[in-house]
């Protein structure tokens, strides 16, 4: 369904919504509808994201690939990202052949007791090791540490750290008369319920208990819908190896 369509209401969300309130551009202006769909989106795209499996899931809205390139700085651990970026998948270094070199995540509690900079080592000043990443540890919702810190005598600096992530919406704006959800479309309207039920709260208290049972039974198909999509693989229970230093 496209976000708001003037020509064939039908097919419009803030039309199915306003029918859902008895409402209209008045009572619900486009502003309004706007705000409610976009936080029905964004919690919408974070339960499918936490059901998705190794086919991942990503906003067909987006014109680029979930990956960013960005530049490492010699001697430095910290680095930031993007906070659209709701979960790292995998960082990959550019080392001096040219070649991304996927590195490993890491938890301080596998040290084994003692703290990165007596793992890793530090320089005979005290600054952090320099050399290849090898590791990578995720210190809050937009931030992790390197470790050792990128040197370009080891590898490549410049668009040398690759970031797959998966990413939040692409939201609405009050302009996008003809946008479609990012998400399969038998499950578009989930989006009119949701934002249904803050109105109807106020000005119609008996459809809300309705409202609320359809938006759980969409959002149970819809999770399944995702975590059931990759039938071509076959799951296969297998024992990790891990090594302790």
């Amino acid at each position: 369904m496209n976000f708001y369509n003037t020509t064939n209401t039908e097919n419009s969300l803030v039309h199915t919504l306003w029918d859902l309130c008895d409402a209209d551009i008045i009572s619900i202006p486009l502003a309004v509808a706007t705000r409610w769909m976009n936080l029905s989106l964004e919690e919408i795209v974070g339960l499918i994201i936490n059901a998705d499996g190794t086919w991942q899931f990503d906003d067909t809205n987006y014109t680029d690939t979930p990956r960013g390139k960005g530049t490492l700085v010699s001697g430095q651990e910290l680095y930031t990202f993007d906070a659209k970026y709701l979960q790292i998948e995998a960082i990959d270094i550019l080392d001096l052949n040219n070649y991304y070199i996927r590195i490993d995540p890491l938890d301080h509690k596998e040290l084994g007791g003692i703290s990165p900079d007596e793992f890793f080592g530090l320089e005979a000043g005290g600054t952090p090791k320099l050399g290849a990443p090898t590791h990578y540890d995720k210190i809050t919702d937009d931030s992790f540490r390197l470790y050792p810190a990128p040197s370009a005598t080891y590898c490549t600096l410049t668009n040398g750290l690759r970031v797959w992530f998966k990413r939040t919406a692409h939201l609405f704006a009050v302009t996008d008369m003809d946008a479609i959800p990012g998400f399969v479309s038998p499950y578009h309207v989930l989006l009119a319920y949701m934002s249904a039920i803050p109105y109807c709260m106020k000005y119609h208290k008996d459809r809300v208990a309705l409202y609320e049972k359809k938006v759980m039974e969409l959002k149970a198909e819809l999770i399944n819908h995702y975590a059931q999509r990759e039938k071509d693989t076959v799951k296969k229970i297998t024992f990790k190896q891990r090594s302790f230093r």
